[in-house]
């Protein structure tokens, strides 16, 4: 466990002298989605996971805010002695990658972000009514969602909050691919699942396209025929591939 603020952090560290890949989580989801890709990849690869505060094993906080995810990544990487890992974020995750590699330019080797960090900008008053009611009325399958690894062990009402925020803070993700140097990787899922229509899913994956149009440093790895919620069991093969990719890379932006 690494003590963090008010906090304790559940963190899996294989040790090892290979290139170190951190694997971040969904916003409620825990360090064990991640197991197929990493026994994919094997033990040339350093793999370090954690969960985020409140959710899996890691204790409970005062703070669940998105910039707090992303100072405790920098901890993380700080307690691991890690210096430039591939980074590898699936959805909520994405954005805490992006950010951490933008606020600490040439510290990232790579980022992967499987079907997140779409600058998808549609949360209003209304969403936020939504979203909140949502899980207020799902408050009663929390214990069985967290055996599952779908919800953390704050209360509903803080659920609702890290999504919305999550959400505001994808809307704004446009210019921060802008401020990172270091090559991204993306892996897009076409299936729909449950949250969204299918439509509403191709717009939001669309605004990926003007990234990709304007910045030669990200680039669209694969499209699988998963959904997001099924990606991580389905396709690690094709997460495992980018991260290979990825570590194969070694190029910067000198400037945005």
């Amino acid at each position: 466990m690494l003590g963090v603020d008010d906090t304790a952090l559940a963190m899996t560290d294989t040790g090892g002298t290979g290139r170190p890949v951190v694997y971040l989580n969904g916003a409620f989801s825990s360090q064990r989605a991640w197991h197929r890709v990493v026994a994919e990849l094997g033990s040339p690869w350093r793999h370090v996971s954690y969960d985020m505060r409140g959710r899996g094993r890691s204790r409970r906080s005062s703070d669940y805010t998105f910039g707090t995810a992303v100072r405790d990544l920098g901890a993380v990487l700080d307690a691991a002695g890690i210096d430039r890992p591939i980074l590898v974020g699936w959805s909520y995750g994405a954005a805490v990658a992006l950010h951490w590699a933008a606020s600490n330019p040439s510290r990232a080797h790579g980022l992967v972000l499987v079907d997140g960090g779409y600058p998808y900008d549609w949360v209003d008053d209304n969403a936020r009514t939504q979203i909140r009611r949502r899980f207020r009325r799902a408050r009663w399958t929390f214990p069985v969602l967290r055996r599952l690894g779908m919800a953390g062990w704050m209360p509903a009402e803080e659920h609702a909050e890290v999504s919305i925020e999550a959400n505001e803070v994808m809307g704004a993700l446009d210019g921060v691919y802008d401020a990172v140097t270091c090559p991204v990787r993306f892996i897009a899922a076409s299936g729909t699942s449950v949250g969204g229509t299918g439509s509403e899913f191709a717009r939001m994956r669309a605004t990926l396209d003007p990234v990709l149009a304007r910045d030669p440093h990200v680039r669209l790895h694969a499209t699988v025929p998963s959904n997001h919620v099924t990606i991580l069991r389905k396709d690690f093969r094709v997460v495992a591939d980018a991260v290979r990719h990825t570590a194969a890379e070694d190029r910067h932006r000198t400037g945005p």
